[in-house]
């Protein structure tokens, strides 16, 4: 008796309908995505019944094992590194935290982590660690995967994207993702993260899944049942997690968009500027990975080997090395200004009153950002790696009539004035002082049986 011809209508309508897809089933999807049998129109119905329905913990599991296996797993055997060290690092993304994957990667490699980082382009409102890379000339963010090891092997980290041979399913589902709001499907999501991540051949990960109007989760609840779905994939691929709910209602650091956030990642580097929540997400999860990778014993002993690399420039060299190793310009951390252009017109945003900063609405701001072209509004369209903004006021702070709420660099006055009104639309002042905005508010982890409050 032959077997049914596979038909991927019926896997979107079993779905659909509510049902729970096997693994062969989900196996056959995937292979179809990869193979160009399944339009992207297919993909987007896929996208949505899975938003709509879910997936049970064992369909979660199936759909990541599919992804990481569309194209070759990582083997490290016989890299002559320690496999204990060999530990990633993810964030769900928030406005202007892709940022600090960009210090943190060479950090923990200065302190003797292995990390091989598979990352990925911008969603929605918020930026990615690959835009930011595409905006350094030169940078390979696709290598091939005999060089993306050896980077590794080399200086102790490496920070690409989806790969025609890592993960290559992912790709195809995430960029139809952007653009059917769909996004904040935590199947999808937890598939996409962990998919990659398991392709890189690690063994461990520490993360944070971020909430509030600057993140795609919009609550902590949200956040808990995303970090649930991906501890339950970590526990069924046999990787140990750590997850750090971070609070997102505030914008992270002071930049936003592309070549603005690589200058503030190299101020930071350089010790001239580091933004204290930023300053916080980083030396914490630093530390989280070197306690995972066995290089510390305690988190206070991580946090002090992590700011000494930091203050001795050990951090900063890494940069400067994974930067040259992968194309681009090795001196780029000396001579960022000179190397990135400056746009026809750069102007602070002046405050309409005096007052505290009461709040900032994140999300209003990073779409701010994707109108003046620092984003995207449809698969595959080119963003504008020098627009963006930096300076940006934070909760708590004290600001007088007149004084800047951000700097905007924008290609012409029409796009400045926008920005500048949505921008001026998504801040509160108010006469009282309020306390800075917190960075996280639970961690949880493989193997724990409940959530531990920070």
């Amino acid at each position: 008796m032959s077997s049914l011809p596979f038909l991927p209508q019926e896997i979107i309508r079993v779905k659909r309908d509510g049902g729970v897809l096997t693994a062969e089933q989900l196996r056959q999807f995937v292979a179809g995505v990869c193979d160009g049998s399944i339009s992207e129109g297919q993909i987007g119905a896929f996208n949505m019944a899975v938003f709509l329905k879910g997936m049970e913990v064992e369909e979660r599991v199936a759909f990541t094992l599919a992804m990481r296996d569309s194209g070759v797993v990582c083997d490290w055997s016989d890299s002559g590194i320690n496999p204990s060290t060999i530990i990633d690092k993810h964030s769900t993304g928030g406005v202007g935290d892709e940022k600090a994957s960009l210090i943190i990667v060479p950090l923990v490699a200065a302190c003797g982590i292995h990390m091989p980082m598979i990352s990925a382009r911008g969603l929605g409102h918020t930026g990615g660690e690959i835009d930011l890379l595409e905006a350094i000339d030169g940078y390979d963010v696709a290598p091939p995967l005999e060089k993306f090891m050896d980077v590794v092997r080399k200086i102790g980290c490496a920070l690409i994207g989806p790969t025609p041979r890592l993960a290559p399913a992912d790709a195809a589902i995430f960029k139809v993702r952007d653009v059917t709001a769909t996004v904040e499907s935590v199947p999808l999501i937890t598939g996409s993260v962990m998919a990659k991540k398991l392709a890189s051949g690690i063994r461990g990960l520490v993360m944070t899944v971020n909430f509030g109007r600057g993140a795609f989760m919009p609550s902590l609840q949200h956040a808990q049942e995303l970090a649930g779905s991906m501890l339950g994939v970590a526990e069924g691929a046999g990787v140990p997690t750590v997850i750090l709910l971070g609070h997102m209602e505030d914008v992270m650091g002071d930049a936003i968009g592309s070549r603005p956030q690589l200058r503030e990642v190299a101020a930071f580097l350089a010790g001239e500027r580091r933004e204290s929540r930023l300053q916080e997400i980083v030396v914490r999860l630093a530390a989280e990975v070197l306690v995972l990778g066995g290089i510390a014993s305690t988190l206070d002993e991580a946090r002090r080997l992590v700011q000494q690399k930091l203050d001795d420039g050990s951090a900063a060299a890494k940069f400067s090395a994974l930067v040259a190793e992968l194309g681009g310009p090795p001196d780029l951390l000396q001579r960022i200004d000179s190397i990135f252009p400056a746009l026809p017109v750069v102007r602070p945003v002046p405050s309409p009153h005096s007052g505290y900063v009461q709040a900032v609405d994140a999300g209003r701001v990073g779409w701010a950002m994707v109108g003046l072209g620092a984003g995207r509004r449809t698969p595959g369209q080119k963003i504008d790696h020098d627009v963006g903004l930096s300076g940006m006021v934070h909760i708590g702070d004290r600001v007088e009539r007149g004084s800047p709420l951000c700097t905007l660099q924008a290609r012409d006055e029409n796009s400045f004035r926008i920005a500048a009104d949505a921008i001026m639309g998504a801040i509160s002042l108010g006469p009282g002082e309020v306390p800075a905005s917190p960075v996280f508010a639970a961690r949880m982890a493989t193997g724990a049986a409940q959530e531990i409050s920070l």
